[in-house]
């Protein structure tokens, strides 16, 4: 990434001696799009985009998730999207799947006079596009080079809010976890955003932009993020995982690989729609599949037995603990984790005096003791959860 961090001078230089048409680039100093042929149609195109510019900093599968439909869908013309990346194969690829698209040879000409910044790196590499942005605030005595009603949304998990305040020059800033399925236009994306500096009409056009690859759930309390990360975040792996042993089975069984993949397939499909569809509790979908002494009750019997909805609950746990973890906050929390240092309180008589340290055993992590220790030890995010969906916007 260093190569491509490269100072003004080093840049300009070094643009000079690019062969001319290796990339399409943007020019830098200018604010104003090369004419084309079709610059009229451009034109009047560009008065229906969300935003005048959309820079995407990062080209991996989360912001090619976000870019296809963008276009497609004609919520943004693609000269007024800009993507930047470390990889120059990474940015012939945008360049060959999305013509028109701008891409650029560094971080500040890519963030030239955009009012929307998107964060798409790994978590690892945010510091740096952070120390980027600040040096072209800083070093570059240029207002455009970074807007100050520029809206940051970040698609980085585990990165709070505070982090990006506190690093970079922005303070319009939307955090969002988005997942997987994005890629087909079916996610579901939580996000939540500074309250006192993005209005109703910023929040609105953000929305778009994230309802634009699926189903969005907008929360007041940014703890919900993390939450989410354990569920639809990361939840789709936990459902390939159930997918490939069930395919797995399948094959065990007898079934050609194809035919198995098939069977789980639509059956994982037509259970999710189903469910959706009744929204019936799924415990009263399963005991309809399940009679007395039949196939379906002996397989929940094993599923049950063998601690089927532990597991899956810590898995949940366990990730959005480490979600805290990777945004530098507190990640005790949930079931078995001490969130206090144990207190010494008055000694209960015949116990020998040690009743009042670690007494919280139900918190304990090893086994056998009489507490279950599921309970959250602490209060949860305060908050309301509005659904958008096709019935309409929900509080939760």
């Amino acid at each position: 990434m260093t190569n491509r961090l490269l100072s003004t001078t080093t840049r300009l230089i070094s643009r000079q001696l690019l062969p001319h048409g290796r990339h399409h680039r943007t020019n830098y100093f200018s604010t104003t799009t090369t004419a084309t042929s079709n610059n009229d149609a451009s034109s009047s195109s560009s008065k229906n985009n969300i935003f005048s510019k959309i820079t995407f900093i990062g080209t991996g599968k989360m912001s090619q998730a976000m870019l296809s439909p963008l276009i497609s869908q004609n919520l943004q013309t693609p000269s007024s999207i800009t993507a930047y990346d470390v990889s120059d194969a990474a940015l012939s690829k945008v360049e060959k799947l999305y013509p028109g698209v701008q891409t650029a040879t560094s971080i500040p000409e890519a963030i030239h006079n955009s009012n929307l910044i998107v964060y798409g790196v790994k978590p690892q590499n945010v510091e740096m596009v952070h120390s980027e942005i600040r040096r072209a605030k800083v070093e570059l005595d240029d207002a455009a080079v970074v807007r100050d009603d520029a809206i940051l949304l970040s698609v980085v998990a585990g990165i709070p809010i505070s982090n990006f305040l506190a690093n970079t020059s922005l303070t319009r800033i939307a955090r969002s976890m988005p997942n997987t399925p994005a890629q087909i236009g079916a996610g579901v994306t939580v996000w939540s955003c500074t309250p006192t500096t993005i209005d109703t009409n910023d929040h609105k056009r953000i929305n778009t932009v994230l309802n634009s690859f699926g189903k969005t759930v907008f929360v007041e309390d940014e703890k919900f993020i993390d939450m989410s990360t354990s569920i639809s975040g990361s939840g789709p792996a936990y459902v390939f995982l159930l997918m490939e042993a069930m395919v797995d089975a399948g094959v065990h069984m007898g079934f050609s690989r194809e035919t198995a993949t098939t069977l789980v397939h639509h059956t994982l499909l037509g259970s999710t729609k189903f469910a959706m569809e009744t929204r019936e509790h799924p415990a009263v979908l399963r005991n309809s599949v399940t009679s007395p002494a039949g196939t379906t009750a002996s397989a929940i019997y094993e599923l049950e037995n063998g601690k089927f909805r532990t597991v899956i609950k810590d898995a949940i746990w366990a990730c959005y603990r480490r979600s805290l973890e990777m945004g530098g906050q507190c990640s005790q929390v949930g079931p078995n984790r001490q969130t206090s240092p144990p207190t010494i309180s008055s000694a209960v008589p015949g116990d020998g005096g040690m009743s009042g340290i670690g007494n919280n055993r139900s918190n304990s992590s090893g086994g056998g003791g009489s507490g279950s220790g599921s309970h959250h030890p602490v209060e949860p995010p305060m908050g309301e959860m509005r659904v958008q969906s096709s019935f309409g916007n929900k509080v939760l």
